[in-house]
């Protein structure tokens, strides 16, 4: 009988990917909530805080968690963002100041700065070159499930049951990955014993200047993302959405299918090409949401958005694998990453900023997202059109 798939999608992959799901369903559930949930402190002003802050420390982390998967191995890195998620959202419920939710936020943000940096190297290591791009889509198609499967989830629990069992959910989910990946063989071949060597810094570890293209891109396409996930449950409940996460269920679904083919198109065609049209697509998707007056309007720039999504994630983090060497894998993923948390923080902070709790500013906030990506469009026609090449690693 034929194989489906070939021989390295085997239990390690999607034990890893069932992790993933696990992982990202965990903090997402809880941020349709927050917004609404930090004014009941009494903090509806800080709003552009809520992703802000989260994603300051994950990018801060980066480096650390991509020289951590490179000296102590993968594993060590994506449990302990696990961990950190599993303690912070137990906390949530304790907290009854917005100074303290905001410290939490803070602290919340080493989660994705581990994990999923630990996460991309390990896929990488187990799976060659020219599926990267396939693997990298079957991957991130858990991760989305669990960035949909959350919000949907949050908003249910949040609304029968209250906001500390949504906490403690989150929690349970977060312990859950961790205990998964405990069956997981590292991949690491040559590990250090952790030290406080390892936290010390130079300069060239911080940034690997071989994928600052596609990290650029990745900054520009993200800042959207930042826009979406501070207004968007406001601007939901502007428009007469009871679930505050149905957007982000709707344009996480979205995405789902089409990472897959866009991974293997990726592998086919080249990253560039389905860069131009995921940034398009971005650039799309948030001028309709930027003109919806109407529930369904906005649901259609959720799919639109959703497949933006899904197209660039497997692309970006395929396009930065081949452009990095085995040794420095971490580093350059930590550097990808460290874009995508710059993107999300600024563009959350911006799009806070500028929305004010002021209805009438929702057409700016998403034009300005709209904006950011089509730069990230003539960025990629700048680039040369001679195809990504698929090599092994120097």
């Amino acid at each position: 009988m034929r194989r489906i798939l070939p021989p390295f999608f085997d239990l390690n992959f999607f034990t890893l990917c069932l992790s993933s799901f696990l992982f990202f369903a965990s903090f997402n559930m809880i941020i349709p909530e927050l917004p609404s949930y930090l004014s009941s402190l009494g903090g509806e002003d800080y709003k552009g805080l809520i992703i802000s802050l989260f994603t300051l420390t994950a990018g801060l982390s980066r480096p650390f968690s991509g020289k951590l998967a490179d000296r102590i191995g993968r594993i060590p890195v994506m449990i302990f963002g696990a961990i950190v998620c599993f303690l912070v959202s137990l906390l949530y419920p304790f907290i009854t100041s917005v100074i303290g939710f905001l410290f939490l936020r803070f602290v919340h943000g080493f989660s994705t700065g581990f994990t999923p940096t630990g996460t991309s190297a390990y896929v990488a290591d187990i799976i060659p070159f020219n599926k990267r791009g396939e693997a990298m889509g079957i991957q991130s198609l858990f991760g989305s499930m669990g960035m949909a499967a959350g919000p949907a989830l949050g908003g249910y629990i949040a609304a029968e049951w209250g906001i500390n069992p949504l906490f403690y959910t989150s929690a349970f989910t977060a312990i859950l990955s961790i205990l998964i990946l405990l069956r997981l063989k590292e991949t690491l071949k040559e590990r250090e014993n952790l030290s406080l060597d390892h936290f010390k810094l130079n300069r060239h570890e911080i940034i690997e200047k071989r994928v600052l293209t596609p990290s650029v891109v990745l900054f520009l396409t993200v800042f959207s993302f930042g826009i979406v996930l501070t207004i968007i449950p406001d601007y939901s409940a502007f428009l007469g959405i009871k679930n505050k996460g149905l957007f982000f269920a709707v344009f996480t679904l979205a995405s789902l299918g089409i990472r897959v083919i866009a991974g293997k198109a990726s592998d086919k065609y080249g990253r560039v090409p389905v860069m131009k049209v995921a940034t398009l697509s971005m650039s799309i998707a948030m001028m309709v949401i930027a003109l919806a007056q109407t529930k369904g309007t906005l649901l259609f720039g959720a799919v639109i958005f959703g497949a933006s999504v899904g197209m660039n994630s497997p692309t970006i983090t395929a396009w930065t694998i081949d452009l990095s060497l085995d040794k420095f894998r971490g580093r350059a993923l930590a550097t990808m990453y460290i874009a995508l948390e710059a993107g999300i923080g600024i563009g959350a902070l911006v799009s806070g900023f500028v929305y004010n709790n002021k209805p009438e500013n929702f057409f700016l906030v998403f034009s300005l997202g709209s904006i950011t990506s089509f730069l990230a469009i003539i960025y990629l026609f700048t680039l040369s059109k001679k195809p990504i090449i698929l090599e092994k690693d120097s």
